[in-house]
């Protein structure tokens, strides 16, 4: 099957600026990122144990960021550029609290708008103009399996994850002749300090750094959507394609909601 983006298999001294990674996947994928040879730049609101990492390699760099503020997103992108071209960037801020429309809570939801829609965009603003002068360079979009089709108490989470898969398919439309590859990654259920707020049991459940070897894996076939783990998105795509007669009924069976 041909690559619909160039394969990064080698790592060695790519640039790579990592948004919203101080924990969970986008820790995991710098830390692999970087095992693999790659410059790393990390930036979140608060740096947890990044700044211990950054002060012993100096292949890491710690950039702090509120990607709903767009002057400092502007900011920061502006000095990282000025220190070297990028040849990718992964946005992967998040913001998740569980909602339903029979409680519904207008802040947070604005909240999950801002951070996971919204910010990408002003990332996106920051970057793309560089990234298409030097023409190369790589996009990608930290979705999830919940912007697929609605679920119960996706209310806020879901649309805005519906909303970046969109954006990557336009993304890549866009810039695929320029140069500049583009990828979404739709993970199922990882063990993150999001998720950790779920009182449910979570199907097919893996770490962060599983998480992070599939998203490699994935850029070194030059994939465009990336999901795992299969066991578990493989049917989810199937529930995608259902009618609404069909997948309403379905969902309130396995949800119980």
């Amino acid at each position: 099957m041909k690559a619909l983006n160039p394969p990064i298999a080698d790592w060695s001294g790519r640039r790579v600026w990592l948004v919203g990674a101080s924990t969970g996947i986008g820790l995991a994928c710098a830390q692999q990122m970087r095992q693999a040879g790659a410059e790393v730049i990390i930036s979140a609101r608060k740096p947890q144990g990044i700044l211990d990492w950054a002060a012993q390699d100096a292949g890491v760099q710690w950039q702090p960021l509120d990607v709903t503020v767009q002057a400092d997103v502007q900011a920061t992108a502006q000095k990282i550029l000025a220190q070297g071209p990028l040849d990718m960037v992964v946005y992967a801020a998040g913001h998740y609290k569980a909602q339903r429309a029979t409680a519904m809570d207008l802040p947070q939801l604005l909240q999950h708008q801002s951070v996971n829609y919204q910010g990408a965009l002003q990332v996106l603003d920051a970057v793309l103009p560089s990234l298409l002068a030097q023409g190369h360079g790589h996009i990608s979009l930290l979705s999830s399996v919940a912007g697929w089709r609605g679920l119960p108490n996706g209310l806020a989470y879901g649309p805005t994850k519906a909303a970046l898969t969109h954006l990557a398919e336009t993304l890549y439309l866009d810039l695929q002749d320029a140069g500049i590859g583009v990828s979404v990654v739709n993970p199922g259920f990882v063990d993150t300090p999001l998720t950790a707020q779920n009182e449910f049991t979570m199907p097919a459940l893996i770490s962060p750094e599983q998480a992070a070897q599939a998203m490699l894996q994935g850029w070194a076939r030059g994939a465009f959507d990336i999901h795992f783990p299969k066991r578990f998105t493989l049917w989810l795509k199937l529930l995608r394609i259902l009618p609404y007669r069909w997948y309403f009924p379905l969902v309130r069976r396995f949800t119980g909601l």
